[in-house]
């Protein structure tokens, strides 16, 4: 599988350098388009909703973390001559990669690419561990458990609950909670047998599935009401997880209602 890649740069002889001497199908990617500034460059993360963004963090029009941050971008490698701690800060809190420092050479940048093309494909493979929880003739689309003998555990699945329609993550429900993020995370895979991403994708999922019954919902509205960062994400994980996409998920079950 080849995953797409946006570049945001505004600097003309940088960008077209990443862009062309780059070997993006080596890393198995494909450079799916560029941009020059932060507008434009929002304009086509909608467009082309790429699987990997690249981007600068001084842009003209809007700085790259606001870009990122009004499209939800979910993989995210950061370019920037500056060092200023909460530009970092910030990009941590936006879910980035990596961030880089220019000048970035082409093997700085592809080595970042590789490891997050790894950590894509781990992502990916946590939804395939989920097909066997997939019980489509149901309303609730994957099976979860709801509670465990563990009160820490069930706070945990509480915090999702309530916030799985916001951008949170295992970071966030770390805090909320006052316990180290791999503390949780072992806790929380020794307990309910998912990793935090995978059962926060799961919700997520059935909470669609069930919005998806509702005539007057359109699955844009549905993905964002989830907390998905854009439609065509959310499509690509609910295919994923059940073989077909929303529309045809909502055609099937409108037969049976």
């Amino acid at each position: 599988m080849s995953y797409t890649v946006l570049l945001v740069e505004d600097e003309q002889l940088v960008r077209e350098e990443l862009a062309q001497t780059t070997d993006w199908a080596a890393l198995g990617t494909q450079l799916a388009g560029t941009s020059a500034d932060g507008l434009d460059g929002e304009a086509k993360i909608r467009l082309l909703d790429p699987d990997i963004v690249i981007t600068d963090i001084r842009l003209p029009g809007q700085d790259g973390l606001t870009m990122l941050k009004n499209c939800q971008v979910t993989h995210a490698i950061i370019l920037s001559g500056y060092t200023d701690f909460s530009y970092t800060r910030s990009a941590i809190r936006l879910g980035v990669f990596d961030y880089l420092q220019k000048p970035v050479d082409n093997h700085q940048l592809e080595d970042a690419v590789r490891a997050l093309v790894q950590k894509i494909k781990e992502e990916d493979q946590d939804i395939i561990a989920l097909h066997s929880r997939v019980k489509s003739s149901e309303k609730e689309l994957i099976e979860l458990p709801r509670s465990v003998d563990n009160h820490i555990i069930n706070s945990v699945i509480s915090f999702i609950a309530t916030n799985y329609s916001h951008p949170v993550g295992l970071q966030e429900a770390a805090e909320y909670l006052e316990l180290s993020e791999s503390h949780l995370s072992r806790l929380f895979k020794e307990e309910t047998g998912l990793n935090f991403l995978q059962y926060l994708n799961a919700w997520r999922i059935n909470k669609a599935a069930a919005l998806m019954r509702d005539p007057r919902k359109n699955i844009s509205e549905i993905a964002t009401d989830c907390g998905f960062p854009s439609p065509g994400y959310f499509a690509k994980i609910f295919k994923r997880f059940s073989g077909m996409t929303p529309s045809q998920y909502r055609d099937k079950i409108s037969l049976f209602s």
